[in-house]
């Protein structure tokens, strides 16, 4: 795994290269950078940084205190396949706003070995993962 910065500074994203990414993916395709601003703007969003150069990103939707929605965890074609987005995920997870957070879910049609790692079990349509804890005291 490279030695890559974790940075939840949203100053630092590279809107552009992020939301051209995402809108390349199978699941942000249709999308507008309009979305995207909203989306960003309104969620728990943390980067990935090697050598001061954005590698990855990824959100969470939630209320901060219970609940929890994982989504757009994309790391740059190149960097794939080295850990980036389990620690982008892990980030996420141990954010101090979300340390009451108990119940965690993502939808994946590709990445379950991913989340699976940090605890995420498939629900029994196979797509929709999720991640029950005990809270942090």
């Amino acid at each position: 795994m490279p030695d890559c910065e974790i940075s939840f500074d949203v100053s630092r994203i590279d809107f552009r290269a992020t939301s051209d990414l995402l809108m390349a993916s199978y699941w942000g395709s249709g999308r507008s950078d309009e979305l995207h601003r909203r989306a960003f703007a309104n969620s728990l969003c943390v980067g990935a940084y090697l050598d001061g150069k954005q590698i990855g990103f990824g959100r969470a939707i939630t209320d901060r205190t219970v609940f929890a929605y994982l989504a757009d965890v994309i790391i740059w074609p190149g960097h794939r396949g080295r850990g980036i987005g389990t620690r982008l995920v892990q980030a996420l997870i141990d954010h101090p706003d979300c340390k009451t957070v108990t119940h965690w879910s993502l939808s994946t049609n590709d990445a379950h070995a991913v989340y699976e790692k940090l605890g995420f079990r498939p629900s029994s349509d196979g797509r929709y993962m999720r991640l029950d804890r005990v809270p942090a005291a």
